[in-house]
């Protein structure tokens, strides 16, 4: 019987009674085991005459053991020679916390130099001396570099694992960072546009990463929680990149002084990327020793390394559901990034001077956001209701977007300090909520995959809705521009309602009952299992 339980640490060393089935192809189980005509066993493990057990190792996610079953502890199958992990043990990392908040935290870093420019996008376009929309490309360009370079990446992540993938992504990061540095000066606008491709080239790396750890190194009872703190940080960086960078870099003439405002946020944020790069060097495994729960055990059985990559994409384009996913969460997160870029140049058109309040209802947007990303984790590992709280907090997001637009030109902050606050709970709140869908939708494929092509298509609406609301901003002001995204979203709640909620990730999960008298059964079989081997041979 399968040993789950997510609260259960990992040890340092494999449990002893599992050695010594392996160690001994002698040792047998208990007269009294009886298994399911469906479950195989590996061939060095004795079995009761009686029962009939195929030779080989069955992986398949239908297969598992019957509620009655009385094995040794732990034990599902043993695990074929080509799978380095013991996926006949369920446990969690001690080290998934700090694995996630390191994520989290370079994630931050990258996500801050993606919004720092646009978040005083009219101070930089005096510094360099160039139009509004160069500055909103460097936003932009996070956006473009993405869809060319999801597919490599994607299969990069399948090929080398996480590891590889977090050191690539830091780096780069950390590269990106230090290149602005040499962009000080007004004519030296290529400069920073390099700086900024090179963390955009990084950002790849990294947003389709949450719901990869979350199912690599965390409990059943845990991955939607642990999928919102990665996302977490993402907003996080949005939201100090909304809020540091008007403190920093006052909006003066003296172009002198403005450089060297400047040079001081390029510095900070070299450092950070830097100290982060060196965390994960120390900090990022690749998986941890045991799966951390059922269905990622079977997920590692059924992995295939002949497995084809184009196959896999063109079955997540057959799965309806998925299809309809990708197309409610691009139009949701587009719209996110779209008012994150234009934020500045909204506000500024209705309250001159105000920049840093700018940065201050952006900030608002993203922190509440956060809350609702952690809210709506807690929630789905509580009640696993995916397709209900994304169509909620879909409605709620246009209800929110319908009201900032039509309070924005009051005249009064502190309208739209709370109508865009209650927006961003629901706005951003919904993004991890669409990556942990995706993984319940698509399971077993890759979560890497299913999320990069969420992101493709945030990328491809984001640039879409920026340069199209940019346009009716500068054309007919801030109100029909909003009006634009509220169309849009109401597009997406309507195909939200048409997904179904085919959750195989966690039909895979409760292969294994996991209520109280099922605890208590395994409990009882634990103690018969762990009477001494001589008590075997004596029967036999």
């Amino acid at each position: 019987m399968v040993n789950e339980d997510p609260n259960q640490q990992e040890s340092d060393g494999t449990p002893a009674q599992e050695s010594a089935v392996r160690s001994d192809p002698s040792v047998s189980t208990h007269p009294s085991v009886s298994a399911h005509p469906s479950v195989s066993a590996h061939p060095s493990v004795s079995i009761h005459p009686s029962v009939s057990i195929h030779p080989s190792v069955s992986a398949y996610p239908s297969s598992s053991a019957h509620p009655s079953t009385s094995a040794q502890p732990g034990v599902l199958a043993h695990p074929s020679s080509s799978c380095p992990e013991d996926l006949s043990v369920i446990k969690v990392s001690k080290r998934r916390w700090a694995v996630v908040l390191v994520f989290s935290c370079y994630s931050m870093c990258n996500a801050f130099q993606w919004i720092q420019y646009g978040s005083i996008n009219n101070i930089f376009m005096n510094f360099y001396g160039v139009s509004a929309f160069a500055i909103d490309w460097l936003s932009m360009c996070y956006m473009l570099t993405y869809i060319p370079l999801l597919l490599p990446v994607a299969w990069l992540l399948e090929k080398f694992g996480l590891r590889t993938i977090a050191l690539t992504g830091s780096v780069l990061n950390c590269l990106g960072a230090w290149v602005k540095l040499g962009s000080l000066k007004p004519h030296l606008f290529p400069v920073t546009v390099l700086g900024q491709v090179i963390c955009s080239v990084a950002q790849v790396f990294i947003l389709g990463m949450p719901s990869r750890i979350a199912s690599v190194w965390f409990g059943a009872n845990e991955v939607s929680t642990a999928c919102s703190i990665a996302v977490f940080g993402n907003q996080l960086g949005i939201a100090i990149g909304f809020l540091v960078p008007p403190i920093l870099v006052p909006n003066i003439q003296d172009r002198d002084k403005l450089a060297y405002h400047i040079s001081i946020m390029f510095y900070i944020i070299g450092g950070v990327a830097t100290l982060l790069f060196i965390l994960v060097i120390i900090v990022f495994k690749e998986k941890p020793k045991h799966p951390p729960s059922r269905a990622q055990s079977l997920s590692y059985a059924l992995a295939s390394p002949d497995a084809s990559y184009l196959n896999s994409i063109v079955r997540l384009f057959k799965n309806l559901n998925f299809v309809l996913l990708v197309i409610t969460y691009g139009l949701n997160a587009g719209a996110f990034y779209a008012l994150s870029t234009l934020l500045n140049r909204m506000v500024i058109l209705h309250y001159p001077g105000e920049e840093v309040n700018a940065g201050r209802i952006g900030l608002t947007i993203v922190i509440a956001g956060m809350l609702g990303a952690v809210i709506s984790g807690i929630w789905l590992d509580k009640t696993k209701t995916y397709k209900e709280t994304t169509l909620v907090v879909y409605i709620m997001t246009l209800v929110g977007m319908v009201v900032y637009t039509l309070t924005l030109n009051l005249g009064h902050l502190w309208v739209v300090f709370i109508t865009a606050g209650t927006m961003g709970f629901f706005m951003t709140g919904y993004l991890p909520l669409g990556f942990e869908f995706a993984v319940e939708l698509t399971y077993p494929e890759s979560e890497g995959m299913s999320s990069g092509l969420l992101n493709v298509s945030a990328q491809v609406f984001g640039i879409i809705f920026t340069i199209s609301q940019g346009q009716i901003i500068d054309n007919f002001g801030a109100m029909p521009g909003n009006i634009f995204l509220c169309v849009f979203l109401t597009l997406g709640v309507v195909l939200t309602a048409f997904i179904k909620a085919d959750l195989r990730r966690q039909k895979a999960n409760k292969e294994t009952p996991d209520n109280k008298l099922q605890e208590e059964e395994e409990e009882e079989e634990s103690h018969t299992s762990k009477a001494p081997s001589a008590l075997s041979e004596e029967h036999f």
